[in-house]
């Protein structure tokens, strides 16, 4: 990574924030960018590299081009778009009252990745770069309570993988990155059925991976420009009881929700 110009996104805090602090060490040079002014630059201020700061919301979609072009103007080049940006939520269906929930989510986990998959896609060209999309093990399958996380990611997902086959032989490689369950402050935030935050995370979070733990396997697969890594055994293993057994997985499902981890 050393040298590397890597734009971040949902820096600020969470896998993001162990992620950056990770690429930091190892030399990388960093465009952070997440909505927190001051929780950015607090994390520019204690990083041994090259960092820089740029609060923005990334449901702004017109502001994402002049954000590659700052980046290309203050570091020369982009060589890797690290997509990790994104909110939750909590809620059966039925029990779902605001459903902007849904609105709210597929904006900032889909579309907004969307939007700016393509705005740095020339500069990615120009590199022969690398885009790193951070999805989850629900966008592979169902998960009771996350019906709109779940639908996001699934869009992530698709999008990337057409967007893969498109750039087959262009030299820019699309690696998902999909963890389970992490210890991030994005749980304690997640909006519940009236569309407010939880304030209190649902998960035992002693019981699931931390966010520096999540980014050390992350980057590995990163450096390897890996296809697709899963983040746990059951993920590894769901991929092929979905299609063997579909129903042992909408119960392994349900249990991991029902035991919090």
């Amino acid at each position: 990574m050393e040298g590397k110009v890597v734009l971040l996104t949902g820096a600020s805090e969470g896998i993001g924030r162990a992620l950056a602090q990770s690429l930091s060490a190892q030399g990388a040079r960093l465009m952070l960018v997440a909505r927190n002014r001051e929780r950015l630059e607090a994390l520019v201020a204690e990083l041994p590299g090259e960092a820089m700061a740029y609060p923005l919301d990334l449901t702004e979609f017109e502001r994402l081009p002049q954000l590659v072009a700052d980046t290309l103007a203050h570091f020369g080049r982009l060589d890797i778009a690290l997509l990790n940006a994104g909110v939750t939520m909590w809620s059966t269906v039925a029990e779902l009252e605001d459903l902007s929930v849904l609105d709210r989510v597929m904006r900032v986990n889909y579309l907004a990745n969307a939007h700016l998959a393509h705005a740095v896609l020339p500069a990615l060209q120009q590199s022969r770069g690398q885009y790193a999309v951070v999805s989850s093990l629900t966008g592979l399958t169902g998960v009771p309570t996350r019906s709109g996380y779940c639908a996001s990611k699934h869009a992530v997902m698709g999008f990337f993988e057409a967007l893969r086959v498109e750039l087959r032989g262009s030299g820019v490689d699309v690696t998902l990155l999909c963890p389970d369950f992490v210890v991030t402050q994005t749980h304690k935030r997640a909006m519940g059925a009236d569309g407010s935050p939880l304030g209190q995370s649902p998960m035992q979070e002693g019981k699931i991976m931390t966010a520096e733990q999540c980014a050390e396997k992350m980057l590995r697969a990163i450096e390897g420009r890996q296809r697709l890594w899963l983040g746990s055994w059951r993920g590894r293993l769901g991929r092929w009881l979905k299609l063997l057994a579909p129903g042992v997985i909408d119960r392994m499902a349900s249990r991991a929700i029902a035991r919090r981890h």
